[in-house]
């Protein structure tokens, strides 16, 4: 039978589910059910409605958006008021006006007064109090600096029990609707990276961000951040012209697409200085943010740890292509650690320098990346903020998927089809979904890899943030490990008919060529074939080349290598084919687990109305660390036996549970819980097991109401 709770700790249910409470220094962090344990009474089943509490009165920390560039403007209009019925009182004081005269000017300044403040509370929306969010994190061990009685050690940190088991939930659920729905291939794949590897994918030689030095103290700094943290100081000033506000926002978010010279040119012509000491700073340079290694005791294999998990799903594509039957499109998912040796660590979990990363790299044919499910997420309008408008007037636009694909801002259907199942995923969570939109990268600033690319970005105290990269990494990564490995990494296309093609085909005088290059032949011969199998327009001017001139370089592997007419010449022919072999192309979504739980948790917190101590951190049953507390209402020794059988029930069923007998209030306990189980014994002795049976029935129903599985 559902009721209201009648005791003593129905006072409790006018708060909500999650409380802070200074006199015994608790926070509580997620919304589950409780079990009340008492004496003399039986069991009982009861909710307290907690999911229709009018939340009207709560004070949250980030109010409704507020049109910035109209109250700017309206402010700069009352200022020129301001300053003009300033002057016009100090003139009439000036000439000894009459009183009633200066009087009647001065309320109307008054009144611009009062009108300017209010505009400016207006554009101060009530800051997100992060100091005293992370004292909460901190304090409940969330996650804490790493190494901390140590002094700590920059972009390091330690999940704590809650941080583990809302991690765990968010793999689960991850888990769930990308592995088990989409059908992928898990993968789980070593973190440590011999050279070669991350040198044939070009990360050694690119994955870097450009660094500056204080040229005193040295310092080091990222110059993209720097120069942005600079712009935003310049951003701070309310009375900055309109004009030159739009043009720093537009610098601000082309910061990151600048080469090293465009950086440099900007921190001189804007004055940035050192952070700390207000020196000069260096020139831009590349700093790589690998981690290096050695692999074995003798260090002569050099190696890396992943900074990123996508490497050792490219390398095992021919055995998931084997088991998947020879077929496309597949994906596959990884979940698991990688390691960036960040330059300037800093705002928490969002930029750290060992983290935790899940990822899919979705298998497709590069002439056909569509989804067979696009169906299911085309209906949807996500905030986009595609190249166009960053560039121009910085509007979110909100097409469908499906318009959004026909217009060709989104590329491929394939891409489409992830960013609606990524959208789908964050609001599932708990994210609040107004704070959520997807970037599209500027051409100045996309990946090596990468012909597409957007962010999933989400708001929070430190801005918008980079979250869920979304990449169409076309085949680069495949291509660049087959010619590196020698490997034959290409998936086969059968014809529904046979089709006449037109092939390039060398014709190699291999007497001539093997005389002259010796031992290099070989490679030679092999960069030929591929040339006239893979570039075939290519090898055809290559070859007109040598019927003109008698003779061309050949570059291989950076060996040049002079190619005479007599050597080699390339012809064309027409045969009948029943398929071909080609490189997939691969669509990449990538999550920061750590950056999106920080998001997370910043939209979930929130404190009670006139009281800053009392937080609150309204999480989804889903993600709740623990599900359900057990409460005892006495200390007496007979409830021992009858606590640890319901704690037992609950968690052989996969439902976390605590057990609180703090000796606090049941009304401050039971404010903490949404919804809630009571147990009362009718008499002193009587054996639990003989309604536990009910009880498993009707708990079970309650539970699948909140979202959770027995």
């Amino acid at each position: 039978m559902l009721k209201r709770f009648a005791s003593a700790s129905s006072r409790a249910h006018r708060y909500l589910p999650l409380a802070f409470s200074p006199a015994v220094a608790r926070t509580v962090f997620c919304p589950y059910p409780s079990a009340v344990v008492s004496k003399n009474t039986r069991w009982n089943l009861f909710s307290r409605s907690l999911c229709s509490t009018n939340l009207s009165s709560i004070s949250r920390m980030a109010d409704k958006e507020i049109d910035k560039e109209a109250l700017l403007k309206e402010l700069e209009a009352l200022d020129v008021k301001l300053d003009e019925q300033k002057e016009i009182v100090r003139r009439l004081k000036a000439n000894k006006a009459p009183r009633d005269e200066v009087m009647k000017e001065v309320t109307l300044l008054k009144e611009i007064k009062d009108k300017v403040e209010e505009l400016e509370a207006l554009l101060r929306k009530p800051k997100f109090n992060r100091q005293a969010f992370e004292e909460v994190m901190r304090r409940r061990f969330f996650f804490a600096p790493a190494f901390d009685i140590y002094h700590g050690v920059g972009g390091l940190f330690d999940w704590g029990p809650p941080g583990c088991a809302l991690k765990a939930a968010f793999c689960q659920l991850w888990r769930e609707q990308f592995v088990i729905e989409d059908g992928l291939f898990e993968l789980d794949c070593t973190a440590v990276t011999p050279e070669n590897v991350l040198a044939a994918s070009g990360h050694k030689e690119r994955f870097a961000d450009f660094m500056v030095k204080d040229v005193k103290t040295g310092d080091c700094y990222r110059a993209d951040k720097i120069l942005e943290d600079h712009i935003d100081k310049l951003l701070e000033d309310r009375k900055l012209p309109a004009d030159k506000r739009k043009e720093l926002e537009r610098e601000k978010a082309l910061v990151e697409s600048h080469s090293p010279e465009e950086l440099h040119g900007k921190i001189q012509t804007m004055g940035v200085k050192a952070t700390d000491t207000g020196n000069d700073l260096s020139e831009p340079f590349p700093f790589n943010l690998m981690f290096p290694t050695q692999i074995g005791p003798k260090g002569d294999q050099p190696a890396f740890l992943r900074p990123e998990t996508a490497q050792g799903i490219f390398l095992n594509f021919k055995r998931m292509l084997d088991v998947n039957g020879g077929h496309l499109p597949f994906g596959a998912a990884q979940i698991g650690k990688a390691f960036r040796n960040e330059i300037t660590p800093r705002s928490g979990l969002l930029r750290v320098r060992e983290f935790d990363m899940a990822e899919i790299e979705y298998f497709v044919n590069p002439e056909a990346k569509v989804h067979a499910h696009f169906d299911d997420v085309k209906h949807l309008r996500l905030p986009l903020f595609n190249q166009q408008h960053q560039l121009e007037d910085g509007k979110i636009i909100s097409p469908t998927l499906e318009e959004a694909v026909e217009q060709g801002i989104i590329l491929s259907q394939g891409m489409a089809y992830f960013l609606g199942r990524t959208f789908q995923f964050l609001t599932k969570i708990g994210m609040d979904s107004e704070k959520i939109r997807f970037r599209q990268h500027l051409k100045t600033e996309m990946a090596h890899y990468a012909c597409d690319c957007w962010d999933a970005e989400i708001e929070c105290s430190y801005g918008w943030v980079e979250c869920v990269g979304h990449a169409d990494r076309s085949a680069f990564d495949l291509n660049c490990h087959a010619t590196a490995s020698k490997t034959d990494l290409t998936a086969y296309e059968s014809f529904s008919e046979p089709k006449q093609v037109t092939v390039v085909q060398p014709v190699i005088n291999k007497g001539i060529l093997g005389k002259v290059l010796r031992k290099a032949a070989k490679v030679v011969v092999e960069e030929i074939e591929r040339l006239a199998a893979e570039e075939g327009s290519k090898a055809l001017a290559f070859g007109a080349k040598l019927q003109a001139d008698g003779a061309a370089d050949l570059v291989v592997a950076g060996e040049t290598y002079n190619i005479t007419k007599e050597m080699l010449s390339f012809k064309e022919t027409t045969k009948k084919v029943h398929g071909r072999n080609f490189i997939p192309s691969v669509i990449e979504p990538s999550f920061g687990i750590g950056r999106v739980l920080y998001c997370l948790l910043e939209h979930a917190y929130y404190v009670r109305e006139g009281d800053e101590q009392r937080a609150v951190l309204k999480l989804k049953p889903l993600m709740a660390p623990t599900k359900c507390a057990v409460l005892p209402l006495s200390n007496n020794a007979e409830f021992v036996d009858n606590v640890r059988s319901i704690v037992r029930d609950l968690r052989v069923r996969g439902i976390s549970s605590k057990v609180d007998d703090s000796g606090s209030s049941i009304g401050r306990r039971y404010g903490e819980s949404l919804l809630c189980l009571a147990l009362k014994l009718k008499t002193r002795f009587r054996v639990l097991s003989t309604s536990r049976a009910a009880v498993h029935s009707t708990f079970r129903a309650l539970l699948l109401r909140c979202n959770l599985v027995i």
